[in-house]
């Protein structure tokens, strides 16, 4: 039994579907593909009609009868636009720093599941005893919005202060920095573009 997470995963590529389209697109009845993949008209209807999901053996058969890899069942649709939904009871969050006895920050990714990303967005959380990051740098460039609290960003050796509602945008190749500022905890969201990574 698949739980509803992964069902729910499976559902977003529409299986059924596609195999509708090859079946159509063939001129082929239920029966006709039944006949050649070994498979009942039952089930094959059921897998259409998204009301079960084929086990990968039971797929590589239809997709045998196409002449299609089992790639093309899980390829994204190029024709639908790029929509990824990340609800927030599905983030994990991280710290900044596995290796060091204090924290910095915590981060959560806000766009995990998008595809062949062009940005990466996370939510940055300062706590009251959170230690100055380290300096580092990545290529391409990062934007910077303070939800709440004080955030003081050091680029290159030049600290800039940042209160609620302030953002700040600069190019990462420059060693960066990040600290809570202020006396409360900190929020912000930090946008990097994808070919660079915090």
């Amino acid at each position: 039994m698949l739980s509803d997470t992964l069902s729910k995963g499976l559902e977003d590529y529409e299986i059924g579907a596609k195999v509708r389209a090859l079946r159509s697109n063939k001129g082929m009845a239920l029966a006709q593909l039944g006949k050649h993949s070994g498979l009942s008209v039952g089930m094959l209807s059921k897998i259409e009609r998204g009301q079960i999901v084929p086990t990968l053996p039971t797929l590589l058969r239809i997709a045998m009868v196409f002449g299609v890899g089992l790639d093309h069942f899980f390829a994204e649709d190029t024709d639908k636009p790029l929509v990824a939904i990340t609800r927030k009871k599905d983030r994990m969050r991280f710290p900044e720093r596995q290796d060091a006895e204090g924290e910095s920050y915590f981060f959560e990714s806000l766009n995990f599941p998008a595809t062949d990303r062009k940005l990466n967005g996370y939510l940055a959380e300062f706590s009251m005893t959170s230690e100055p990051s380290r300096p580092h740098s990545h290529d391409g460039v990062e934007l910077i919005y303070v939800m709440k609290g004080c955030l003081a960003v050091d680029i290159g050796g030049d600290e800039h202060s940042l209160s609620e509602g302030d953002a700040i945008y600069f190019d990462s190749r420059v060693p960066h920095a990040y600290r809570r500022a202020g006396r409360s905890s900190c929020t912000a969201m930090i946008i990097v573009t994808a070919d660079g990574g915090d």
